[in-house]
């Protein structure tokens, strides 16, 4: 089970300084208006986060974009409400300049490249359906479908208002496992702009009983396209490859409960 609080609360705490404009073709005024600066959970969902700037940008749009859905871009490329929000600065700003800008748009939608979410139930939904595909892995569902309700609610709610407490209240039982076996599978996904998110099956501990690390992971699943120099990233932090996935998962997963790891070229 995850028991060190402190580095739990680090990863909670993470918050992304963002600047949003609104995109030059939907405002109706004569000059732009004014951006809006936000500072923004880095577990969150861009979803649930984005109510001020809508509220912000809606008296400067013609009224036939008013209820429209509101997307972001960052530097041309639309950015996927459904990835937490520190895996998309991760992928696409990684610190090079702060704060990360962004562009909102409330027309041209691109549903060629985007999910389109029209409530927070949509978000939700989504959430719950990684959280128990987590739990799958790493405990065949065992956890997850034992909690009422009301956990779910709870885990849900935590997150939606960025109560370390209510959230972690719940999440730990789906953390606790055997020391000796640890998880069934790691629930996690590797996110790169140059190729399709990868995920797969892996366990803990190797077939020889040895403790999987990052580093096995890495050499597994990379693409051959990886080079010297690319920055392997959770959290906006370069984890040493060494570092054992059952640790990984338990200390520095998302809420979903699945380890985001960001693949980032050396030459972004």
């Amino acid at each position: 089970m995850a028991d060190d609080r402190e580095i739990l609360r680090e990863v909670w705490d993470g918050r992304v300084p963002v600047c949003v404009q609104l995109a030059s073709e939907d405002y109706s005024t004569l000059s732009a208006p004014d951006p809006y600066y936000i500072m923004v959970p880095r577990l969150s969902y861009f979803p649930l986060v984005m109510d001020k700037v809508r509220k912000h940008f809606l008296r400067f749009i013609p009224q036939d974009l008013q209820e429209e859905e509101m997307w972001l871009e960052s530097d041309g490329m639309p950015l996927k409400w459904h990835y937490p929000v520190g895996v998309l600065f991760d992928l696409h700003c990684g610190g090079s300049s702060l704060p990360w800008s962004l562009t909102a748009h409330f027309s041209h939608f691109p549903d060629q490249d985007l999910i389109r979410c029209s409530s927070r139930e949509v978000v939700e939904s989504h959430f719950l359906s990684s959280l128990k595909e987590a739990d799958g892995l790493k405990h065949r569902g065992q956890i997850i479908t034992s909690m009422q309700g009301k956990d779910h609610k709870q885990l849900w709610m935590g997150l939606c208002n960025d109560k370390f407490d209510q959230f972690w209240a719940i999440n730990r039982k789906l953390m606790e496992c055997t020391p000796e076996e640890g998880f069934k599978f790691i629930p996690f996904r590797l996110h790169s702009l140059s190729y399709p998110s990868v995920q797969r099956l892996i366990k803990p501990v190797t077939d020889d009983g040895r403790k999987t690390t990052l580093e096995d992971l890495l050499n597994e699943y990379l693409p051959s396209t990886a080079q010297e120099g690319d920055r392997i990233v959770i959290h906006g932090i370069e984890i040493p490859r060494d570092t054992p996935l059952q640790w990984l998962s338990e200390h520095l997963s998302h809420p979903d409960n699945f380890l985001h790891i960001s693949h980032i070229p050396a030459q972004s």
